[in-house]
């Protein structure tokens, strides 16, 4: 499996963002595709996850804010950040796993990572 990010960068507060991840491997192993943040000073934390068939997870940092899609014809998914804030800023990876229960814990595969940066 491999789990490739685009689309990060730079934002003012306020702003938005949108980032995907393109995955390659079996339909199992994509089953749940979801994003993981790294922001400084802190552990890798969940923030958002997608199962197949469109089911939802979120941290409640983000809910409401960052809303997760998906493509299942490209196993593509998108993950759009609204009002963002300085504290959003980070090192966003890309996970999956075939379990949407099990992503938010314990992903399988996880991308490289992007480095997403919201300041003034």
């Amino acid at each position: 499996v491999e789990l490739v990010e685009s689309g990060g960068g730079w934002v003012q507060p306020g702003g938005s963002l949108r980032i995907a991840c393109v995955g390659s491997g079996s339909a199992l192993s994509l089953g749940a595709m979801g994003w993981y943040r790294q922001t400084p000073g802190k552990e890798r934390e969940f923030v958002a996850a997608i199962a197949r068939g469109g089911t939802t997870d979120y941290a409640d940092s983000v809910r409401n804010r960052f809303p997760i899609s998906r493509d299942n014809t490209k196993n593509t998914i998108y993950l759009q950040m609204n009002s963002l804030k300085p504290e959003d800023s980070g090192v966003y990876y890309c996970v999956a796993h075939w379990s949407l229960a099990e992503i938010t814990q314990r992903p399988n595969y996880w991308g490289q990572g992007i480095q997403v940066t919201v300041s003034s």
